[in-house]
């Protein structure tokens, strides 16, 4: 009999006990729910059958869930549900904040005054997004063992990738079906997805920002929450009703199943799910991966996103022109600016890294004890990789967020795609080199559409400026040298000699160039020049030692994840979201952030006109959204007390990529949308907190309260099922 010392029999107790506590918890695979999850979640609220959730043969909810990308189902970057028999997708604002922007100017101001088309004609194409379903998935990993089995290392690379090609094409055969193959806990296991993807998706509606974004940046995270963040596309199809190119002869799509809306609202302990594409999450990442993150990586994050946010919107504040090029960047820079903060400030308040001390040092003697080699060197391997690598990973951050974060050199970069093209211009077809052109030639008119130079010059002089000053000179790219000796480190003196002099800061200049492109032209480009020599320090100082200390983490990980496996046998543990499609569960709660502090689980319009601040552009509040609360007539949209609520919150276990999400209740309806997580819980993404996880939706009867009574939308509704 092995003999367990009382720290392992205490954590094993824990861990028992945890379990219990985080019954909510887990972003679940769709074809597992019925033998992992089903019954948890029918004795929680749920009516409907497995085949209801999840089927290959017949409509079911997974029918009706879409993930946006673009034109990559591996990499959706929200979510969206059909709400309609005619293809009406329903996502949030800042989701569609983007195509938004696309279609704005200081004439058509779509950003500030909202959007709303009164027929299918009037609805906006947006070239490059789209929206993909799943239409079944498979467990591939016996399959793919097998066809390892007896191969080195370096033999099991190459077969992997052939083996894998090999069941995709056998999936997708006579079929227009995306495929692609994911693995799951740290190589594992692997499941094929198959994918159904549409190209043609038209923004439809979006309120004003000043109900879409009510509350910006400051109450961007937070909870209590009055934000109406949500918009409507569509998917339109071929005529045959399958995915085709955007056409004005393309017809709506008719969805297998799209989500009924319900108003009969939320109380308190209601069931609720969420199915989504959430993005990433770290939940099995060790002590050593964290204090990384939490000393080196987010502050270095936090500090130069700051000053890239001030600097943006200084210009944006100085200029409408601005304002609307830069409003999507600016979010997006923002949103993860708040995240990284409150991620840092998670870890602290909940010990986070030390807890996992303690979880590590239980699995390392229960490792000890089962004499298994591959466990017993599992964390260890894990520690030492992260500290082989450790002195790269602020230079690494660095040049991520600082040298990719000036739009000249990330721009300059995609050109070295064109450098190749033009080195092999006499061995190339005439029409396809024509074609190659073409393809820079529509990036460089995107590029240039929303770009202004003189506020990427200002950041590039501030961001390199600061990765000169915080890194150690032994592991600095060589065009510093280069500023050192030339312009005495200064970094404004070195912008202005790369913006002066490249094409690649002027429209015109680059029309010229690409009307007739040379290589030697190119690779004398300033700024060309200094995106290779970036590339080239990423790969001869950062790259090969960061792959190094990555890939043996990896190892180490898959046998740390197989080992916890074992030791909880008959604890259901599920994989970290990787952007593939997952169901969550859980119900509506209130909670208390801190002493004498209690938040309620819904807001209401009277939250909305309490912020109200016509000085201050994040709290502005509509005239006509004043007047329709003035008048208070809410209808079918008004809860039992007659009040308009706006917002509701849920324990759902959600992150990045779920924004979109519907949330659902146990009979299938929709009753809201999942848009953010709350500041208590940033650290979501590497550790689910019981207590403080909140998931912040917007109330379905708001939603349709802002299409009827404010923006006259009232066509949408013709092709949905409302359940009163």
């Amino acid at each position: 009999m092995r003999r367990f010392s009382l720290s392992l029999v205490l954590f094993l107790m824990l861990n028992t006990l945890i379990g219990s506590l985080k019954a909510d918890e887990g972003m679940w695979l769709l074809s597992l729910l019925q033998q992992q999850k089903y019954e948890d979640m029918k004795a929680k609220g749920l009516k409907l059958t497995p085949e209801q959730l999840y089927s290959i043969n017949g409509s079911s909810l997974k029918d009706a869930i879409f993930g946006l990308n673009s034109n990559d189902p591996r990499r959706n970057f929200c979510t969206s549900e059909a709400i309609s028999s005619d293809g009406l997708l329903l996502t949030n604002h800042h989701c569609a904040y983007d195509m938004i922007q696309n279609h704005s100017s200081v004439q058509n101001d779509y950003l500030t005054e909202g959007f709303w088309a009164m027929s299918y004609a009037e609805e906006l194409p947006n070239p490059g997004i789209s929206a993909s379903f799943l239409v079944r998935m498979e467990d591939v990993t016996e399959k793919i063992n097998n066809a390892l089995k007896g191969l080195s290392d370096q033999e099991k690379a190459a077969k992997m990738q052939q083996i894998q090609q090999e069941i995709v094409a056998e999936a997708t055969k006579d079929t227009h079906y995306d495929g692609f193959i994911k693995d799951f806990f740290f190589g594992n296991e692997f499941y094929l997805f198959v994918m159904e993807t549409f190209r043609d998706v038209r923004l439809v509606g979006a309120p004003p920002s000043s109900i879409g974004k009510f509350g910006g940046d400051t109450d961007n995270w937070m909870w209590p929450r009055h934000t109406g963040d949500f918009a409507f596309l569509r998917i339109y199809a071929g005529k045959d009703g399958k995915p085709a190119d955007y056409s004005k002869d393309n017809v709506p799509y008719k969805p297998k199943h799209f989500l009924p809306i319900s108003y009969k609202g939320v109380e308190e302990n209601d069931f609720a799910m969420v199915l989504g594409f959430p993005g990433t999450t770290e939940r099995y990442k060790t002590s050593h991966g964290l204090e990384i993150d939490y000393a080196i990586k987010n502050p270095a994050r936090i500090k130069l996103r700051e000053k890239r946010l001030a600097l943006m919107k200084e210009d944006m504040d100085a200029s409408d022109k601005v304002r609307i090029a830069y409003a999507s960047k600016y979010a997006q820079v923002s949103n993860y600016y708040k995240y990284f903060k409150g991620q840092n400030r998670g870890l602290k308040r909940l010990r986070t890294i030390e807890h996992k001390q303690t979880g590590e040092s239980a699995f390392q003697q229960w490792a000890t004890d089962t004499g298994k080699e591959a466990f017993k060197t599992a964390l260890p391997m894990v520690a030492s990789a992260y500290e082989g690598g450790k002195d790269v990973q602020l230079p690494s951050t660095y040049f991520e967020e600082a040298v990719f974060g000036t739009e000249i050199i990330s721009f300059a970069f995609q050109f070295t795609a064109l450098k190749a093209v033009l080195g092999q211009e006499k061995e190339m077809d005439k029409s396809d080199f024509k074609e190659a052109i073409n393809e820079f030639k529509e990036a460089q008119k995107e590029h240039f559409k929303d770009y202004s130079a003189s506020t990427d010059k200002k950041i590039f002089a501030a961001l390199l400026q600061m990765f000169y000053e915080d890194v150690e000179r032994n592991l600095h790219p060589a065009p510093f040298e280069e500023v050192r000796k030339n312009h005495n480190g200064d970094f404004s003196a070195y912008a202005d000699v790369i913006f002066s002099n490249s094409m690649f800061a002027d429209a015109k200049a680059m029309d010229k160039f690409l009307a007739k492109p040379k290589l030697k032209d190119l690779e004398s480009d300033p700024a060309f020049k200094l995106a290779e020599d970036m590339i080239n320090y990423y790969r001869s100082k950062l790259g090969m030692k960061s792959y190094m200390s990555s890939a043996a983490v990896e190892q180490g990980m898959k046998n740390y994840v197989t080992g916890l496996r074992e030791m909880n046998p008959d604890k259901h543990f599920y994989p970290d979201a990787n952007s593939t499609i997952r169901l969550t569960y859980g119900t509506v709660r209130s909670y208390k952030p801190q002493d004498a502090v209690f938040f309620n689980f819904y807001t209401t319009i009277e939250g909305i006109m309490e912020k109200a601040d016509p000085t201050d552009k994040e709290f502005i509040v509509p005239e006509k959204l004043i007047k329709l609360y003035k008048e208070g007539k809410y209808g079918d949209y008004a809860d039992k007390d007659g009040k308009l609520r706006v917002g509701f919150i849920t324990d759902n276990d959600i992150t990045g990529g779920n924004s979109g999400s519907p949330v659902i209740d146990g009979e299938g309806n929709l009753i809201g949308l999942a848009f953010d997580g709350n500041w208590e819980s940033m650290t979501g993404d590497l550790v689910y907190d019981p207590e403080f996880k909140r998931c912040i939706n917007v109330d379905i009867r708001y939603v349709m309260f802002i299409v009827e009574k404010y923006a006259g939308a009232n066509w949408l509704f013709e092709n949905m099922k409302i359940v009163k």
